[in-house]
């Protein structure tokens, strides 16, 4: 979105105005604490469990609940941020999320803890809408290539960092005291916010509310997740499992499929449909569900069969940090080149390597062979889900990259946070001794197949690599990528 000129009356209340330090750092810190607690719950379970009073059960439905409020807040934000300044927002759900981690850390019983997660998730997605755009469209374009490189150690640099955190807390306890530190960073985060961000004219104050996609949206969120979690308590037969999550992918469909009619949608699917966002956006959705399920499955193996302490598991899946590091580094160097995509497909193939290393993990050797496929893991999804994201916002006007996070944030978690559940429960239906192979490599093969589809896709749209041009894209209404049309060369036969 191209802001106009701020006043200097609103320079002198925003200090830190059009600093890019400042716009990094408050972005990454309306992001990381949450991000964090993504993957740093697992490990930390049973102490959470123990001082709560909380049910296996219960601590689930807080997780898949809070995953589903982080994916609908994107949504939400979307809609918000053409009626309300985005600095506005941006402070309010900073503040937000300081106060629902208190919430949180002070529960003490798991219908307060629930509550403060879930409220955690809502605000960390509308933080997503409405400071992650500015970032990437508010500064000159020769800051782009930093920017997606933050951008991606933001949300899977975070996401590699949670088991140490979730593995340090399971082991020596204090997991308060981890709810008390989100909550100091996302103080200092609202201080910087405060300090940086700049007001903006909304840019359709009178637009109003979309009923369509925002039921819709909710449905999509909470259904599913809500279905995945009783796993821990049913199965795959129950009512509750399968009844919820079908309804909940009719209504995600009804709302692709609605934004896609629709004249001014909420989100722009229309523009996204062609063949380099629509491969970007699998390649996102595929990595995400994917890396979730064998890092969900790894850590339960390693614990359940193996019998490790927390903090050598969370030690042993590090190395995933580094990888995602390293393709972020990548990224930086690649993404004002044609080789995106080849970058997106290079962290699919990294994922399904990882995948390959872990079939021959066993308990005996587990120490030497997990921080191996953790480090292919950790780059499969720096390289395969950021650049699956940027394919897509370059594929819409620089105004519109903030519904297109929200759309591709929504399916990206969808996939993520369902199939990795999903999977889990049929390995534990199985026996982690054997179960743990079967769906390693169930996993190896959706990836393969996921991939050999995906260059298909790409070959059949006849898509040529070539540099997106990203100055036009800042400055005017024009997209960075020309995209084919889906299944394009056929077409033309």
């Amino acid at each position: 979105m191209r802001f106009r000129s701020p006043s200097p009356r609103l320079f002198s209340r925003v200090p830190l105005a059009g600093r890019y330090p400042a716009a990094v750092a408050l972005s990454l810190l309306a992001l990381s604490p949450y991000l964090i607690l993504t993957t740093a719950t697992a490990l930390m379970e049973p102490r959470v469990m123990g001082d709560i009073g909380a049910t296996r059960f219960e601590l689930q439905l807080a997780s898949g609940m809070s995953n589903a409020a982080y994916a609908f807040g994107a949504v939400a934000a979307a809609d918000l941020v053409q009626r309300v300044a985005r600095r506005r927002i941006y402070l309010i759900c900073e503040a937000g999320f300081v106060l629902s981690s208190v919430l949180a850390l002070s529960a003490p019983d798991a219908g307060l803890f629930t509550a403060g997660v879930v409220l955690q998730g809502l605000f960390t997605g509308m933080l997503l809408v409405s400071a992650l755009p500015p970032l990437v469209t508010g500064h000159p374009v020769e800051r782009l290539r930093t920017t997606a490189a933050v951008v991606s150690l933001g949300l899977f640099g975070m996401v590699a960092f949670g088991p140490l955190v979730g593995g340090l807390v399971g082991s020596l306890g204090g997991w308060r005291g981890l709810f008390a530190g989100l909550a100091a960073l996302a103080a200092i985060g609202l201080t910087i916010g405060a300090l940086t961000f700049e007001g903006n004219d909304p840019p359709a104050r009178r637009a109003r509310f979309d009923w369509t996609a925002i039921p819709l949206a909710l449905a999509t969120t909470t259904l599913p997740f809500f279905g995945v979690s009783w796993l821990t308590r049913g199965s795959f037969a129950d009512p509750a499992f399968f009844v919820p999550v079908v309804c909940g992918l009719i209504c995600g469909v009804l709302l692709v499929g609605g934004q896609y009619r629709k004249t001014t949608p909420l989100m722009p699917v229309r523009p996204i449909s062609n063949t380099l966002p629509v491969v970007g956006m699998v390649n996102a959705m595929l990595v995400g569900a994917c890396f979730t399920s064998l890092l969900e499955l790894t850590e339960a193996y390693l614990t359940r069969e193996a019998h490790y302490a927390p903090l050598r598991v969370g030690v042993l899946v590090t190395p995933q940090i580094v990888g995602v590091f390293v393709a972020s580094v990548l990224f930086r160097r690649l993404v004002s080149t044609r080789w995106t995509p080849h970058l997106a497909l290079s962290g699919t193939i990294s994922l399904a390597i990882g995948a390959g290393v872990l079939l021959a993990a066993s308990t005996a050797n587990a120490s030497v062979v997990v921080p191996v496929a953790a480090l292919f893991l950790g780059f499969g999804a720096g390289a395969g889900v950021t650049p699956g994201l940027f394919l897509a916002g370059f594929s819409v006007p620089s105004a519109q990259i903030g519904p297109t996070f929200a759309l591709v944030e929504l399916l990206r978690s969808e996939a993520a946070f369902l199939v990795g559940p999903v999977l889990l429960h049929l390995a534990l239906t199985i026996g982690l001794a054997g179960g743990f192979h079967v769906v390693v490599a169930i996993t190896l093969a959706l990836t393969v197949i996921g991939a050999l589809l995906l260059v298909a896709l790409y070959a059949l749209g006849g898509a040529r690599p070539e540099p997106p041009d990203l100055a036009s894209w800042l400055s005017g209404p024009s997209t960075a990528y020309h995209s084919p049309a889906l299944l394009a060369a056929i077409r033309k036969t």
